[in-house]
């Protein structure tokens, strides 16, 4: 059996280690400190070092990790192709993820899923490939995951991106109990709880609908709800 140990560095990035009895593999693992402590105490051999995505932020300790250890580094877009990771017989399915950026992948282990700056706790990420169809297209592929999947991203957004969805949606209940759940030592969500409170995922929801309607923005089609809303400030 994986588990997935969580790190922050910086103000706001998280990065992972998945690992069994013996190995590890780190993911955006800029916490170059706290994971080698981490790889130590547990007498993990990091197998290899890889990304949700090729910005610095995220591919920060990749140099500090593969020299500290005898690693070797995976890229994003190979991972993409070969569709999967093997640590310790168990599979790690790679979910090309396109729209953040063009090499933008999710690491699905288990029943958690390490989403990088795809999808967010509440949120999602910016559109930086400017292909909405894509990441529209990565955002359902997503969404067709069971409800009970956790979410652990790339960024603590958590706080802004409620304050977000309580401006665009203020009768959203929801909002409060994802609120008093936060914990900044272990940030996740499940995707039924983002079902609940990310705008993002709820282009279909009557409610988000209707706010779209009412602000005259485009909404007679799924493709155009979403666009509607990743236009909104």
């Amino acid at each position: 059996m994986l588990h997935i140990e969580q790190f922050r560095y910086h103000s706001d990035n998280l990065g992972y280690l998945v690992f069994g009895e013996r190995s590890a593999i780190a993911v955006d693992g800029g916490a170059v400190a706290d994971i080698l402590k981490f790889l130590q105490a547990r007498r993990l051999e990091l197998l290899h070092v890889t990304n949700t995505h090729d910005h610095y932020d995220h591919t920060m300790g990749n140099d500090d990790l593969l020299k500290r250890t005898q690693a070797t580094y995976l890229a994003p877009a190979e991972l993409a192709k070969k569709g999967k990771v093997i640590l310790e017989g168990e599979k790690i399915v790679i979910v090309p993820t396109p729209g953040h950026t063009g090499d933008s992948v999710c690491f699905h282990v288990g029943n958690t899923l390490i989403s990088g700056d795809t999808l967010f706790n509440g949120t999602i990420g910016n559109c930086f490939t400017g292909d909405l169809r894509s990441f529209y297209r990565s955002v359902r592929k997503l969404m067709t995951l069971p409800d009970d999947t956790v979410i652990f991203a790339g960024h603590d957004y958590v706080r802004d991106s409620a304050a977000f969805a309580k401006r665009l949606e203020p009768g959203n209940r929801d909002l409060d109990a994802f609120l008093s759940s936060y914990d900044r030592g272990c940030v996740y969500s499940t995707l039924a709880e983002e079902r609940k409170v990310n705008p993002y995922l709820r282009f279909n929801d009557r409610r988000i609908i209707a706010i779209l309607e009412k602000r005259g923005l485009p909404a007679g089609t799924e493709y155009e709800r979403w666009e509607s809303l990743m236009g909104i400030e």
